[in-house]
């Protein structure tokens, strides 16, 4: 197939040009043409010649944009170029796949074919890779996962693609991979009647193909490794400048891994490209291997990776473990239209996906904050006096989330069966998390305490909190950085900060109710508690505290768990759907049992903190 366009339309067209009533062509690049079909019920009568379909195939009230591949009739004149195309279009019509390109419908006239399918606006990985040359580790894992799930469909249908390439994998509007151009697919065939005709793209061709032994789903699997290469190291792993050279080195399997690959990169593609197509790895070993499974893979890729690079904030590597675990936990997510309207607020905040994790112990990201440690320690012994020295040495998220993780595995460990113990009547005060809101988007974490005090964990890593009815500010640059300042008499560094703290406030007051009915007695002046690290999943938050206290917050059911230490004992929390608190001694809680729905999520909440520690 050439990259012939329709009869009557010039490469030097203008990029809008009408080529027949209700067609218009887009733009020509290639063989797919983007066009945009207007149906509308007063002209449908004139497209039925050209149409070969009812009008309730539409949705005629409205426009809809398809890409194109239009065949000249001059190229199928022969019966075997015309079978060639019948065959690609019966067989795109069986194919209903997530990353497959879905076919719509076909026609034709005296010039050309029409194949309508769906739209890729982000056009292929060839346009990618051109623009970028190489792509990141995660990026390759976020394509290949997908070229592997829709490759699988078809192997599991007994198709063989046979022309896998980076210009026939296509990228829609949301960034998700689709399979495309089957022009070259066939059915598999047992191995003494595979056709023995070589086709396919020079480059990505295996050798039992160059061999003339037939293509297989090794073949397709030789093509991918050739795809990865490619995207990894910015060339395919035998071009030359000579074809006969190419398929020489092919054949022999001879090519460079450069070192700047990851070890585990290298093992991958060795794997793949091995010359004997029984001795490379299957599909599902490629998913298995760990290249995939020891590293992060994004759940999405901005749109501007098609041109520059990407900045990825990979999750914890518990993601998978705690889906798992909030689906046996609370079921299927629910629908939009069952949400409530505080689910419906959360949802909105929830602008980073997969798990979000901010930790204040990061190294310092924005030149602004190392000009504002310099002004600071310059002048804080002017001001009021460190804060005390528990707080200056500080607990660590993995010390707390490690000893909250003993308590309540011993405690699961000991507990007999049974229902939840009388609850403490006058459990002494503690301070807890009453609201939150996620700004991590823009600014970063802020949260609402039970004493009333605001504290903002910014996405750099730095914390400020306002307290006693706003007007004294904590500001922590890191663990064991803190300084304490007036409201009134705040470093003109810190008002910017201080100005998101309080629309954060603002918002929380006005939009978000109490999280329960446990509320904090006076107690006297003490540094506020500062949030360490927050861990944020499909259904649970975890907050974990400088003073020790962890919380877990099942925003599903808006359940929640608090563990704090009292004196010698702890003290579990927990607070129903219905927002009511219960308060126990640890211990007795191990000693006579819990119900099921208390002793579920604290099983939860171990195995969260497990892997926590694992990350």
């Amino acid at each position: 197939m050439t990259n012939s366009l329709p009869r009557g339309v010039k490469k030097s067209s203008p990029v809008c040009c009408r080529m027949r009533r209700n067609i218009f062509l887009l733009k020509c690049c290639s063989r797919i043409t983007l066009i945009r079909i207007a149906f509308h019920y007063k002209q449908m009568k004139c497209m039925e010649r050209h149409v070969a379909v009812n009008s309730s195939d539409y949705d005629l009230s409205s426009n809809k944009m398809y890409a194109v591949k239009v065949i000249p009739q001059s190229r199928v004149s022969k019966p075997h170029q015309r079978d060639k195309i019948t065959n690609e279009i019966e067989l795109h019509k069986t194919l209903h796949h997530k990353h497959v390109v879905k076919f719509s419908h076909h026609f034709e006239d005296q010039d050309n074919i029409y194949i309508f399918l769906e739209l890729c606006s982000r056009k292929s990985l060839a346009h990618i890779w051109k623009a970028r040359h190489t792509l990141t580790d995660p990026e390759v894992r976020y394509y290949l996962r997908q070229i592997i799930s829709g490759l699988k469909y078809l192997h599991n249908r007994g198709i063989l693609h046979r022309d896998l390439k980076l210009g026939n994998f296509f990228v829609n509007e949301n960034m998700e991979l689709r399979l495309g151009d089957f022009g070259l697919a066939a059915k598999l065939e047992k191995v003494e009647q595979r056709k023995k005709t070589i086709c396919g793209t020079p480059n990505y061709l295996a050798p039992e193909v160059l061999n003339r032994q037939g293509h297989g789903t090794e073949s397709d699997v030789w093509s991918l490794g050739c795809v990865m290469y490619t995207l990894m190291c910015g060339n395919p792993p035998f071009e030359t400048l000579d074809l006969k050279e190419t398929y020489k080195c092919i054949k022999e399997v001879k090519y460079n891994l450069p070192s700047t690959l990851s070890p585990a990169a290298q093992k991958l593609i060795s794997g793949i490209l091995q010359k004997d197509p029984s001795d490379r790895l299957t599909l599902d070993q490629i998913l298995n291997h760990q290249f995939f499974t020891k590293a992060f893979t994004p759940d999405k890729l901005p749109p501007s990776s098609c041109v520059t690079v990407p900045e990825l904030n990979p999750p914890s590597p518990a993601k998978r473990f705690f889906t798992k675990m909030a689906k046996s936990l609370f079921g299927k997510r629910k629908s939009k239209v069952e949400k409530n309207h505080c689910e419906e607020r959360e949802s909105i905040s929830k602008l980073v996906s997969g798990i979000v994790k901010c930790s204040i112990s990061r190294q310092m990201m924005v030149e602004s904050v190392c000009q504002t440690v310099t002004l600071l320690v310059g002048i804080s012994t002017k001001l009021h006096p460190p804060l005390s020295q528990a707080c200056e040495d500080g607990l660590t998220p993995a010390s707390i989330a490690e000893s909250a993780m003993k308590v309540l595995n011993s405690c699961l460990s000991a507990m007999p069966a049974g229902e939840n113990p009388p609850c403490l009547s006058r459990p002494k005060s503690f301070i807890w998390v009453t609201k939150w809101v996620d700004y991590s988007n823009k600014y970063g974490f802020g949260y609402q305490l039970s004493n009333q005090n605001i504290g903002v964990l910014f996405n750099e890593g730095t914390h400020l909190s306002l307290c006693d009815q706003r007007t004294t500010v904590h500001y922590c640059l890191t663990n064991n950085k803190h300084f304490t300042f007036q409201a009134s008499a705040l470093p003109e560094q810190l008002c910017s900060q201080k100005q998101i703290v309080e629309l954060m406030a603002n918002y929380m007051e006005q939009n978000l109710m109490e999280g329960g009915d446990l509320h904090c007695e006076d107690q006297p002046p003490s540094p506020p508690p500062l949030l360490l690290q927050w861990v944020k999943t499909d259904h649970a938050l975890v907050m974990l505290f400088n003073n020790g206290t962890l919380q877990v917050n099942f925003y599903t059911d808006h359940t929640k768990i608090i563990l704090c230490k009292s004196s010698d004992s702890y003290l579990l929390t927990y607070i129903s759907r219905e927002r009511v608190s219960y308060t126990y001694l640890l211990s007795m809680l191990s000693e006579m049992g819990c119900s099921a729905e208390l002793r579920h999520r604290m099983r939860y909440v171990v195995q969260l903190l497990q892997h926590h520690g694992d990350s």
